[in-house]
């Protein structure tokens, strides 16, 4: 397996849906011709905010062919396999590597609760069903079966897991992964944890759904950390918390939605049943788009 090690940005697409179900192609494309345009470093398709948990199989095969062909190998993508049973998630990777993505990001969803040894075997059976880079994706505040230090320290020997995308909001469970797993596991942050704190750490960079909206300070705020520039990197990172402020009000799905659509992208409603974002979180949104440069501040977008 050939591979250059990731860094950097890498947003967590949203999955734009047709009213007949039917995923907008045209407009996720140009999304992802925006976003590589901004500077971004990755692309990443079926992730929390493109809630792989709402879609077909056929929707999710189509969200991935678009941003591969959307890519054209400028960029990795990174596509999403969740499932709670091992065979499908098995199914689904082994399905988007046949459709050229780069890379394979693991979840693992659980209706019953799973003992560590079956954890494993989970992620392991993805691992070997490809010869893909893996990104294991732990969210403790979702899963009802979390990835335990000890686990991720075993998954870190299998050659082709090589990453690890945290949202677990502790900076310290990340350096308790650190320790076990030294190199073999590259950390990415989520958009629960303050970036630079995970850069500062070793991070590698930043996989989460706000770089959607704001690639361009997204990339900035790599750039300074990269740099080692870290008072410019905290003065920025302030001003860019206002957005995970927002998302931690407001639903995930609808919030982005939200904002792209105040972007002029047609993006569509959070799929059902979730919630569409209120009249009250848009205008929220919206601030908090201005205020980081990220939306023209005399913009008179209709609230959608």
């Amino acid at each position: 397996m050939k591979h250059t090690p990731y860094h950097g940005v890498f947003p967590y697409l949203v999955s734009p849906i047709n009213e007949d179900q039917s995923v907008n192609t045209a407009v996720l494309h140009q999304l992802c011709e925006d976003l590589i345009q901004q500077g971004v470093h990755g692309l990443a398709p079926l992730g929390s905010t493109g809630e792989f948990a709402y879609l077909s199989l056929e929707q999710k095969q189509t969200v991935i062919q678009t941003v591969v062909q959307a890519s054209n190998g400028r960029v990795p993508v990174v596509a999403g396999v969740a499932a709670t049973s091992t065979a499908e998630a098995v199914r689904q990777a082994k399905a988007y590597a046949a459709l050229g993505c780069d890379a394979i990001l693991a979840v693992l969803e659980a209706y019953f609760p799973i003992s560590e040894d079956g954890v494993y075997e989970y992620f392991k059976a993805i691992a070997d069903a490809v010869d893909l880079p893996i990104v294991i994706y732990t969210n403790p505040n979702f899963q009802r079966s979390d990835l335990t230090p000890a686990v991720l320290e075993r998954l870190s020997w299998i050659p082709n897991v090589l990453y690890l995308k945290d949202a677990s909001y502790n900076t310290g469970r990340l350096l308790s992964i650190q320790s076990l797993v030294g190199d073999r596991l590259t950390i990415f942050a989520a958009s629960s944890h303050i970036t630079t704190a995970v850069m500062l750490i070793g991070g590698a960079g930043w996989m989460a759904g706000p770089a959607c909206i704001i690639p361009r300070q997204s990339v900035e705020l790599y750039e300074l950390c990269k740099a080692g520039k870290w008072d410019q990197a905290m003065l920025l990172q302030r001003k860019l918390w206002r957005i995970n402020e927002i998302f931690g009000k407001y639903n995930l799905a609808a919030c982005i939605k939200g904002a792209l659509q105040l972007q002029g992208y047609d993006v569509g409603q959070p799929l059902l049943p979730q919630a569409p974002l209120s009249a009250e979180g848009y205008e929220a949104v919206k601030k908090a788009l201005q205020e980081v440069g990220a939306l023209n501040p005399h913009s008179d977008n209709a609230t959608p």
